[in-house]
Order: structure tokens, then sequence, then C-alpha cells
């Protein structure tokens, strides 16, 4: 009886050296993630190609309110910065999958950290070997109008009757067009991206526009006269996604000391005003 008992515990105690092996492994294997990025000395960081005013290229640079905010947050670790603009994929479960998770099937990434991820909890289950995190402003829908053309709009149905511009193939226009079993649908012209759809308000082709609050300060940003007849105003669809949804940073899941590291720059820049001021350098509002 004696000998079976110290079997026994011999052999429990030879389970638990094996339970607690992985979590070792697991920290260890993150801290070398960590120190292998921090011995590059440059955190590789994924932003959208042609997404003005948050990422796109100029003159072989990465510019833009995304870039800039990464730049300013890299500095707070101590670390330098390597972009990997990317084009959008299918859907953001695919952006992810490629630039943060597996590396891109063209042969680059992937990246240590991404910008402009939705800070939504469906992605994030949807996505369990990716962390998101860090909001650090949130995209809200607005509606660009002539009042000269659109006195005052209360509701969607205001809007009957009127030429409309939206961004083609944005969530923001499925929201449009959808309202009321498609009540406004003939009424919607797409432009290539909300800038445009912004623009055709300036330029008189439509009476509204409805896109993001930065696309259209953007558009009006650039506007050349007058400007004082349009207006920005919210419009309620009765829509989740029409309300805005806050945007962060995603890294790998099992990276936490990067997660660490990232959240406490990430409050810096906020506490300090910093984020403020890089917004206001390109004349956007932080909405949060």
């Amino acid at each position: 009886m004696l000998i079976s008992r110290r079997h026994s515990l011999r052999a429990l105690a030879g389970a638990a050296a094996c339970l607690a092996a992985p979590a070792w492994a697991q920290a260890d294997e993150e801290g070398e993630q960590f120190d292998k990025i921090k011995a590059s000395g440059s955190l590789k960081v994924a932003v959208y190609k042609d997404n003005a005013p948050f990422s796109s290229e100029a003159k072989g640079e990465v510019v833009g309110l995304d870039a800039d905010i990464a730049r300013a947050l890299v500095k707070h670790m101590g670390l330098g910065v390597s972009f990997l603009p990317f084009h959008a994929g299918e859907n953001m479960d695919a952006d992810l999958r490629w630039m943060v998770e597996r590396g891109h099937y063209l042969g680059f990434g992937p990246a240590d950290l991404m910008m402009r991820v939705p800070v939504d909890r469906h992605l994030m289950f949807a996505n369990r070997k990716v962390f998101i995190f860090g909001a650090y402003m949130s995209e809200r829908p607005v509606l660009l109008r002539d009042s000269r053309k659109l006195d005052e709009v209360r509701q969607a149905e205001d809007l009957v009757g009127h030429p409309l511009a939206a961004e083609g193939g944005a969530g923001l226009t499925s929201v449009l067009i959808g309202h009321g079993g498609g009540l406004l649908r003939s009424q919607v012209k797409l432009y290539p991206d909300a800038i445009a759809a912004a623009q055709a308000v300036i330029q008189g082709e439509a009476a509204a526009a409805y896109v993001t609050r930065a696309h259209a300060e953007v558009a009006l940003n650039q506007a050349a006269g007058a400007t004082g007849h349009l207006r920005l105003g919210e419009l309620a669809f009765g829509h989740q996604l029409a309300k805005g949804w806050p945007v962060g940073v995603a890294i790998k899941a099992s990276n936490r000391h990067l997660r660490v590291a990232v959240d406490e720059a990430m409050g810096k820049l906020q506490s300090s005003g910093q984020m403020l001021s890089i917004f206001q350098s390109h004349r956007l509002t932080l909405t949060t």
C-alpha cells in the first residue's frame, strides 16, 4: 500500500510539472516576441493604402493621421517604426488574418501592430488569435448637406427627392441605401471614396452626403470658396453602425508584453494632450 501511495504521489507530481511547463513556455515565448521587437529597434506597423486622411503614400513616405499616431506611439516606447502599407481585403477578418496573425499570402508581414481596427466584441470573438484594444478615436457618421437645397433634416424621410452622394462599397452606404426597404436607393450616386462623395455636395452635384466626420472635414478643408451654406449634422437611421464605432489597434493575442507597452504609450499620448495635437495638425476633430 505504501509503495502504491508513493507511485501515486510521483504520478501527481509529474502531472503537475507537465501542466506547469506550458505556462512557463508561454511566458518565455511572449518575452521572446517582445525581446525580438526591441532588438530590431523598430515596430512593424500595418496601415491601409490609399486611405486618406488616415494613411496614404506621398513621395515614398507614409503620411496621414494613423501614420502620425503610430510614430508618436513607438517614440513613447523607445522604438522606431517600419510601415507595412497594404490594400484592404474582402473583410476585416481577412485583414487581421493576413496582417497580424499569419502574414500576407503575397509574402509580406505579419506586422507587430495594425492601425484602424474596429474595437468590436464580435470581431474579437471571431479572431481569437488577435487582440484588439487601445481605442484612439470614434468614427462618427454625419450628413453633410447644402442648406440651400436641404434647409433642415430631422429624419431620413426628409431626404426623399434629393440627389445624395455616398462611397461605393462602404458600410454607411449600405445603411443609407437599405433604409426603409430602399426608400432612398434611386437617389444615391456612388463615388470612389468618401471624400469624393463629400466633395460632390461642395461642388453642387448632390444635396447631401452620408460619410464619416473625418472625411467630411477633409473635403471642407480642401474646399475653395465659400462654405457657409454647408452643414454637418448627425442623422439616425436606427442602425448600430450609424451610431459610430471606436477604432483602435490589433496585435497577436500571445504578445502580452507588447500589449502592456502599447497600452502605456497610448495612455501617455492621450493624457499629455499629444493625441489632440495630432488631430488638430490634420484639422480633424478628435471624437472619443
